[in-house]
């Protein structure tokens, strides 16, 4: 059985990017950690489904234009 223990990563994040997580998560009615390791669990799921990142532009700055 996996070891279930989850690990603390300090991550630091653009204002911009937090606000539109923190949306996305209010949507979802998560909390923002939650939301985030939503988010990468579903990247890793697909990566192990088809062997392709999500993006190939994943190392670009996001541009975000959230009002």
């Amino acid at each position: 059985m996996a070891d279930s223990k989850k690990k603390q990563v300090p991550l630091r994040l653009s204002e911009k990017l937090y606000n539109a997580i923190a949306a996305w998560a209010e949507d979802d009615f998560r909390s923002v950690n939650g939301q985030i390791e939503y988010l990468l669990t579903e990247c890793v799921r697909q990566r192990k489904k088809n062997g392709k990142y999500v993006s190939e532009h994943l190392d670009e700055p996001l541009d975000l234009d959230i009002k």
